[in-house]
Order: C-alpha cells, then sequence, then structure tokens
C-alpha cells in the first residue's frame, strides 16, 4: 500500500503561481512513477503531469511551459509548479502513484481556484 498526501492548494488570481506538494509513504520502493491529475466537471480525471523513477516526465499540452513536475527522493515527494494560472486550471487536483503491479493510488486531493 502507498499513502498520498496532497497540500498547497489555494486561491490565486490570473496569471499567479502555486506549488503543490504531494508526500508518499508506506511501499515506495514499488512506485514506478507518481502524477498529478485535475477533475473535470465531466468527473473525468486527465493528466496533468507524470514523472518516473528515471526522472523522465509527461506534461498535457495545456499545461507545457507553465507548468513543472519534480521530486525529491529523499523526502518521497513530488511537486507541481504551476506559473501563469489561468481560470481555466481551476480545478481538484490529485496525486496518484502507480506501482511496478500497476495498481493505482490516489490521494485525497486539493483544491486550485484561479479567478479572473
Amino acid at each position: 500500500q502507498v499513502q498520498l498526501v496532497e497540500s498547497g492548494g489555494g486561491l490565486v488570481q490570473a496569471g499567479g503561481s502555486l506549488r503543490l506538494s504531494c508526500a508518499a509513504s508506506g511501499s515506495i520502493f514499488t512506485v514506478n512513477s507518481m502524477g498529478w491529475y485535475r477533475q473535470t466537471p465531466g468527473n473525468q480525471r486527465p493528466l496533468v503531469a507524470s514523472i518516473a523513477t528515471d526522472d523522465s516526465t509527461l506534461y498535457a499540452d495545456s499545461v507545457r511551459g507553465r507548468f513543472t513536475i519534480s521530486r525529491d527522493s529523499a523526502k518521497n515527494t513530488i511537486y507541481l509548479q504551476m506559473d501563469s494560472l489561468k481560470p481555466e486550471d481551476t480545478a481538484i487536483y490529485y496525486c496518484k502513484a502507480r506501482d511496478r503491479f500497476r495498481r493505482d493510488y490516489w490521494g485525497q486531493g486539493t483544491q486550485v481556484t484561479v479567478s479572473s
């Protein structure tokens, strides 16, 4: 089992920045990748950004160039630096970890609200 705790959400004006954190605990040695997803009004959770244990990254087209995902292995934590935020970035952001058995673990979510 892997437990995830997110933090760092909040309210920010358009053009501003926020940094999300996701701390992992438990069987983290089994984790192959971690990422950030956000909830849409239709209850989908598309990928925002992900990072693998080899530090390779993936980004959604809508955030590439504005968001940066990174990880601190010593702290078992990943981060999402969000710059140039837009109102359409408003969502609940979830952290997800996938282990080598392709099991997914989700955090509780953190609200990000961008005002225009």
